[in-house]
């Protein structure tokens, strides 16, 4: 099977946008399947795809990931069947809970539960989109209408037309239990902090649910150097700041994360420093052999070796974590 390259471009680039629709145009030219654009509490996902998707032709267009605590079902289906529909057909719409700092501290919406939430979340938005009755839902976390208020609301089916009655739905997951519901209600899967060598046993169980056709679509950091420990200092960068920062002493999904990975003891470390405001350290405290699994860096020679090993996993689309032409050509060269 030919792996398919998708490429992640996190910035928007100087303002007026010429720039990300340059590299966008040079991906598509590549072969590149998609190109993926982030979300966290800076640009929004669909602003930055509709821009790229109005200059480019057939590449497919993934949030990773869109917060379902930003946009109620209803609000994130009409941004999803607008941009499908502008687009032709080209969304990947790629959801995730985030953590309970940005969900409740920047969004302002409860965290708890957040599988039972998905759960809904995704029940209601198919609904949305197959359009064959007035969505009608009495969840747990979702009402629709609304059960308190005037008592007015009635509940409405979408006016606008889907292009496809099926936008595929794919999960940003860390965590076994929520990739296993991933593997169930969805269409694919993203995966962050992944390593090739490890992922059968983590997540056998969602390995045994997921059906035939279901992408795993991972970010991969990827640095071209001959020095190899200056570009695992690069990745350690972006794991440090995952594992020391992103989330509270006591609940932290990245560092759980890697603790399940092997790494418990070292990600107790990293946490300890990076609180303490001794960031360097916690950095410099990052596993080399972490950090090596889960990206592609080095000389060329060696990460075409290192290759193989996501090659023979069940890793479908690899999206290359980088923004550097030279580095995306060098990958769809060995991929394409």
């Amino acid at each position: 099977m030919i792996m398919k390259l998708g490429a992640v471009v996190v910035s928007l680039g100087k303002p007026g946008g010429d720039g990300i629709i340059e590299l966008a145009r040079e991906i598509e030219a590549m072969g590149y399947e998609a190109i993926w654009f982030p979300e966290i509490y800076g640009a929004d996902c669909f602003t930055p795809l509709a821009w790229i998707g109005a200059h480019t032709s057939r590449i497919s267009l993934g949030t990773s990931i869109m917060q379902i605590s930003a946009r109620t079902p209803m609000s994130a289906a009409m941004h999803a069947v607008s941009l499908d529909h502008l687009s032709n057909g080209r969304l990947i719409l790629g959801i995730g809970v985030s953590g309970p700092q940005v969900v409740e501290g920047w969004y302002g919406q409860p965290y708890p539960k957040p599988l039972a939430r998905t759960r809904e979340w995704i029940q209601i938005f198919r609904k949305i989109v197959a359009r064959q009755d007035p969505v009608n839902f009495d969840g747990d976390h979702y009402q629709i209408p609304h059960a308190g208020g005037t008592g007015l609301g009635k509940p409405l089916k979408l006016i606008l037309h889907p292009v496809r009655d099926h936008i595929p739905l794919y999960l940003g997951a860390e965590g076994p239990k929520n990739v296993a519901l991933g593997a169930e209600l969805c269409d694919g899967w993203i995966p962050m902090i992944l390593s090739p060598y490890r992922m059968m046993d983590q997540y056998k169980d969602a390995m045994r649910i997921k059906a035939p056709q279901f992408e795993i679509a991972a970010t991969v950091p990827v640095f071209i150097d001959d020095d190899v420990d200056r570009a695992l200092a690069a990745v350690k960068q972006q794991v440090g700041f995952y594992i020391g920062g992103m989330g509270a002493r006591t609940y932290n999904v990245h560092k759980d994360h890697v603790s399940r990975m092997g790494f418990e003891a070292e990600a107790d470390k990293i946490q300890e420093l990076f609180l303490a405001g001794k960031r360097d350290q916690a950095i410099a405290a990052v596993p080399d052999q972490l950090v090596d699994e889960i990206s592609l860096c080095g000389p060329r020679e060696r990460i075409r070796d290192r290759l193989t090993a996501w090659k023979e996993s069940p890793v479908t689309m690899l999206n290359v974590d980088s923004s550097n032409p030279d580095t995306l050509r060098f990958l769809a060269e060995e991929l394409l």
